[in-house]
């Protein structure tokens, strides 16, 4: 009896959006929301919270240090430019996963005029490490494909 109700404080934890804590390290042109972090859901290596951009808007280039970042596409088109001056770009569309590593110079953008996009965003730790920076921008990035055997043929974008 005693090892079933270890569990019962101690495991699965759900956290609802009205929970979201918005005290939390921004860029401009974005919302971050919190969601699990050790405060509210526990976790004591991972970060997960949400990011939502208006339409035909875009963040202020910024990197998250030593942390690795997962952002999940929910609703919208993502356009992501990433590099010393933003000199590269990708899209993502729903259902899509952008992994950018650690110390890498990006930049979020809505690449609709007319709906919010909206993803989930996860970080290797639980450090709110965001640097803001303010660099010039290529005038015209270079699109970036990932060809492999999953993905042959670059997309139009």
């Amino acid at each position: 009896m005693e090892q079933t109700n270890k569990w019962k404080y101690n495991g699965v934890r759900v956290v609802s959006a009205s929970e979201f804590d918005m005290n939390t390290p921004q860029t401009p042109g974005m919302i971050r929301s919190a969601a699990i972090t050790t405060k509210l859901g526990g976790a004591e290596k991972i970060w997960a919270g949400t990011v939502t951009i208006k339409p035909d808007a875009k963040t202020g280039a910024h990197h998250h240090g030593p942390v690795e970042s997962i952002i999940y596409v929910v609703k919208g088109k993502a356009r992501m430019r990433w590099g010393e001056q933003l000199e590269f770009v990708a899209e993502a569309s729903e259902g899509e996963f952008i992994y950018v590593p650690p110390f890498v110079p990006h930049q979020e953008i809505n690449a609709s005029k007319d709906q919010p996009l909206s993803c989930v965003l996860c970080r290797s730790g639980q450090d709110p490490v965001v640097v803001n920076l303010n660099i010039p921008n290529a005038e015209e990035p270079e699109r970036v494909f990932w060809v492999d055997n999953i993905h042959p043929s670059p997309k139009n974008i």
